[in-house]
Formats: C-alpha cells, sequence, structure tokens
C-alpha cells in the first residue's frame, strides 16, 4: 500500500508538471498517469489504495469546496441576483433531462433509465470547476460581475438537486416503485413529490450548519486560541469540514459538500483574518489532494467498455451540452447584466465533469439496474472528454471573453513574489542592510537583489561585499548586481526593471564625503522612486512610500 502511495504521488506529479510544460493542464497528465498504473494497463496500485478511492475522493472535493466557500464574494453574489440561484439548477436539469429523451432514442432506454443516465452526466465537477474560477479570481477576469463566484455557487447547488433525483431514482428502478411516505395527520405522498421539499431542507440545513461550524471554528482557534500555527488551524478546520461530509452520508437530510462550502463562506465574514489563514493552508492541502483525486480517477475509468458506446455517447455528450446545457444557460442568464461574449464563456467554464461521474457511475451497474454497463461507460467517457478539455478551454478563452477587472486580495489567494532590492556600498552600513533584507526575506520567504553601483570602489571592495552577502543571506535566493553609473537613477531603474517589493539602503555613510554623497543618493531615490523605500540608520530603520 506504501508503495502505492508513493507511485500515485511521485509519478502523479511528475506525469501533471509534464503536461503543464506541453501547455496542457496538469489533470491530464494526472490522468493519464492513473490509466497507466491502473488495473488496465500497469496494475500497480494495490487493492487496498484503490478500494479507499472513494473516500479519498471524498476528502480531496471536501478540501476543494472549502477552497471555494473561502473565495466567494458575497457582494458579487448579491449584485447576480437569481443567477446564481439559476445556474444551479436550470443547466443541470435542462441537460439531464435532455440527455434522457436522447438515450431512449439511441440506446432504447425507458425514461426512467435515461433520467438516471442524464443525472450521471449532468452533475458538474468541483474538482475542475472551482481551481479554475478560483485561478480566474486570482487573475481578475470576469470579478467586476462576479462571474466566477455565480458559476462556483451554481455548480454545488446542481450537484444538490442531480445527486437527489439520482437516488430517488435508484429506489424506484431497484424497488420497482416510488416509496409511499405518510406525514403526521395521515397524508401521503410519494418521494418524487416531496423532492422540492428535500431539496430546499437539504439546501437550508447545509447552509445552517456551515454557518454553525463557522462560528464553532472562530471560537475554537481565535477567540479561545486553542492553536498556535496556521497547520494547525487548517488540520481543525479540515477535520470540522470533514466530520460535516461523513455525517450528511449517514443522515442525507443536508449537503455535506454544500456545508463545507457555507463554513469557508462564512468564516470570510466572521473573520477575515482567520479565513486569509486557512486559504493558504487549503492551497498547500490541495496541492496533495490533486495528485490523488485525478490519478485515482485515471485508474477507475474502464477502457474496455469505452470502444462499443464510443460514437453514440459522444453523440449523447454533445446533445446534453449543446442542447440542454446551453438553454439552460440562456435561461439563467436572461434578464442579466452578461453580455454575449460573458454568456458564453459558461461554455469552457462551466461544463467539466470528473469526481460526481467516478463517484455515482458505477452504481446502477453494482445494482443490476438495466443499462448499468453503458451508463458506466459514458460516464468514464464523459470524464475523458469534459475535464481536460473544460480545465484547458478555461484558461485560454478566459482572457477572450472576459473582462479583467480588480482583483480583491481578500477573497481570493494572490500569487505575489516578494522581491527585495538591497542597494549597498562600501561602508560599514552594508552590513546594517544586508542583514534587514535577510531578515524579511525569511519572514516573507522572498528573493533578494543584492546592487552595487560601482563608484570608485575596487575589485577587492566588490569581493569583500560579495563575501559578506553570501554569508549573511547563505539560505536566501539572491542574485548579486555590480553597474556603473550615477547611482540613484540605477538603483531605481533595476527596481523598476525586476518589479521589487521594495528598496532597503543605507541613510548615510561614515566618512564626511560618505555623507554628503549617501545623503544626496538617498534623498533622490525617495524623491522619485514610485516602489517603497526602507532606509536604515544606525541599525533602525524608517520606511517610506513616494
Amino acid at each position: 500500500m506504501l508503495a502505492s502511495v508513493l507511485w500515485v504521488l511521485i509519478i502523479g506529479f511528475f506525469g501533471g508538471q509534464l503536461a503543464r510544460r506541453l501547455g496542457a493542464p496538469p489533470l491530464i497528465g494526472m490522468i493519464l498517469v492513473g490509466i497507466i498504473l491502473g488495473p488496465q494497463v500497469r496494475n500497480v496500485i494495490s487493492e487496498d489504495v484503490l478500494g479507499a478511492a472513494d473516500e479519498l475522493r471524498t476528502l480531496a472535493v471536501m478540501i476543494i469546496l472549502m477552497k471555494a466557500g473561502l473565495g466567494l464574494d458575497r457582494e458579487k453574489l448579491a449584485q447576480q441576483g437569481s443567477v446564481a440561484l439559476r445556474l444551479g439548477f436550470l443547466p443541470a436539469a435542462i441537460e439531464a433531462i435532455a440527455i434522457a429523451f436522447a438515450a431512449m432514442v439511441i440506446f432504447k432506454f425507458d425514461f426512467p433509465i435515461g433520467l438516471l443516465l442524464g443525472c450521471v452526466i449532468g452533475a458538474e465537477s468541483p474538482a475542475v470547476i472551482v481551481p479554475g474560477m478560483l485561478r480566474l479570481k486570482s487573475l481578475g477576469w470576469g470579478v467586476t460581475k462576479g462571474i466566477p463566484d455565480a458559476i462556483l455557487t451554481g455548480s454545488a447547488l446542481s450537484d444538490v438537486l442531480l445527486l437527489l433525483v439520482f437516488s430517488l431514482l435508484l429506489s424506484f428502478l431497484g424497488d420497482g416503485g416510488i416509496e409511499q411516505i405518510v406525514l403526521p395527520g395521515g397524508f401521503t405522498f410519494t418521494a418524487l413529490q416531496l423532492l422540492p421539499l428535500q431539496i430546499i431542507m437539504q439546501i437550508f440545513l447545509g447552509v445552517l450548519l456551515g454557518y454553525l461550524a463557522a462560528r464553532l471554528l472562530v471560537v475554537v482557534l481565535t477567540k479561545q486560541n486553542w492553536t498556535q500555527n496556521i497547520v494547525q488551524d487548517t488540520v481543525i478546520a479540515a477535520s470540522l469540514a470533514l466530520f460535516l461530509v461523513i455525517v450528511a452520508h449517514d443522515l442525507p437530510y443536508f449537503s455535506g459538500y454544500l456545508a463545507a462550502m457555507a463554513m469557508g463562506f462564512f468564516l470570510i465574514e466572521l473573520d477575515a483574518p482567520l479565513a486569509r489563514r486557512l486559504r493558504g493552508g487549503f492551497d498547500s492541502l490541495w496541492i496533495v489532494a490533486e495528485i490523488f483525486l485525478f490519478v485515482l480517477l485515471g485508474a477507475t475509468i474502464q477502457l474496455q467498455v469505452l470502444e462499443k458506446i464510443l460514437l453514440p455517447g459522444i453523440l449523447i455528450l454533445a446533445i446534453g451540452l449543446l442542447i440542454g446545457r446551453m438553454l439552460g444557460w440562456y435561461l439563467s442568464t436572461l434578464g442579466s447584466n452578461w453580455n454575449w461574449r460573458e454568456r458564453l464563456f459558461l461554455l469552457p467554464g462551466n461544463s467539466a465533469k470528473a469526481t460526481v461521474q467516478a463517484a455515482i457511475g458505477a452504481i446502477p451497474l453494482s445494482q443490476g439496474i438495466a443499462g448499468g454497463e453503458t451508463i458506466l461507460a459514458i460516464a468514464a467517457l464523459s470524464i475523458l472528454i469534459t475535464a481536460p478539455l473544460g480545465a484547458w478551454s478555461t484558461m485560454t478563452f478566459a482572457p477572450k471573453l472576459l473582462t479583467k477587472g480588480e482583483v480583491d486580495p481578500t477573497k481570493v489567494t494572490v500569487s505575489t513574489r516578494t522581491l527585495l532590492l538591497a542597494a549597498v556600498d562600501t561602508s560599514s552600513l552594508a552590513t546594517e542592510v544586508l542583514t534587514k533584507v535577510a531578515d524579511l526575506a525569511r519572514r516573507s520567504n522572498g528573493e533578494a537583489i543584492i546592487l552595487h553601483v560601482i563608484n570608485t570602489s575596487s575589485q577587492q571592495d566588490i569581493q569583500q561585499i560579495k563575501q559578506q552577502t553570501k554569508q549573511l543571506l547563505s539560505d536566501i535566493k539572491y542574485e548579486f548586481l555590480t553597474i556603473t553609473g550615477a547611482v540613484p537613477e540605477e538603483i531605481i531603474r533595476i527596481a523598476e526593471e525586476f518589479h521589487v517589493t521594495a528598496i532597503v539602503m543605507g541613510k548615510r555613510g561614515h566618512q564626511p564625503w560618505e555623507q554628503v554623497l549617501l545623503g544626496s543618493v538617498s534623498q533622490a531615490v525617495l524623491e522619485t522612486s514610485h516602489i517603497p523605500v526602507i532606509l536604515l540608520e544606525n541599525r533602525e530603520y524608517d520606511t517610506n512610500s513616494l
């Protein structure tokens, strides 16, 4: 089992990075690695790991939905009005119905089995859609109108709807009829009649439990201070989210995944600093979870059953997507402020299938339902086609179809690089500058540029600065530059060329002529630099930004 875990992690990681270097989404490489390592080809993944695939997928989906919740923007969702709510029901429902009718013609299914197939295929994949939408938010694409937020919310709600209908159809097809439910007072209803109430209850209780869980986290992690660092914060938050998901499996009265997403969302409202810390922690968890998720997805794909239904399966997917789902997208955005380009973006941004199909695709076959093998094959086909295509097309077409807006760093992780510029001379104050840069770089996990503008320095002086730099910044990634020219102009030019975060320099030297020179240099840099400048003097520093 440990060897299998090692294969999954190492080969899955490098398979994903190879795909990225070739210009494809990493998940393509991970899925291909899973197919190769799985029982269909090399069969090197142990039965224990394959047997735990469903549980590992559940854990991975919980992590990605917490990331989604921690990245939602309440103001943007309120601005969209009912668009997010409609995206949660109309596209998935209409796609499922379109697939049901198409399956009746192509595969000669009856309507319940066709709708069962529609529920399997119509569900959206949070494992593909959530990272894509959070990436768009971090880059600013579509954030002005809240398009990524609407897609994130709609994706979570649509899975609630289709999974409920799927469970209802399984009960009907397995028992030969729809169960009668007797309520107090002698009122009798079928499960189908109670479906709208079940959907409302699952959503309401999921959101409520997510809110209560968020408040509990704030009490435990912030007010009571039971943890000491971000790792412990993340472990407690992830454990609570996983607990909600597990309880929802045993008590199916609320959506555990929706509760996990809601918990992340409410954490932003209740304690934004805690939410920011957890966002970074779940980003780290996702790095490992993503590998397991997509490698095990590839390992569970049944290649031998794809050959028979390849062309009709592609036709079914095309009908569901290009007829059913596009009609749902049109109705969902009707009356909104989305233009035709933004509506068209829903085609690449909101159509990926993966995790839900892998989780429920084999259930009809295992329960002996007619057409179960075909349902499983089309579920596998939908993963192979739409997951890589959706991940690739989201990032490819977003710049062409969406408008770039201002990124809100309080709602999403923004990748920033801390790069410090240390401007040093040959005086003893260079030690202070290098020491401060090393300290700031360690605190921010940053890098440094050490700049010496040659004026009257000898080669021996420069070698001494290099040796001192190597000693003080031994654990910091840095680049040492020596140039000639006017000191203030060159400092600012290099800072702007490398897009540094801040300039660190000394305020004055020790010799009278150096006092004049460095005084004028620091004054000139302060007056002309648009980049923050940190001045050091006698082991103390001031920060000035112009």
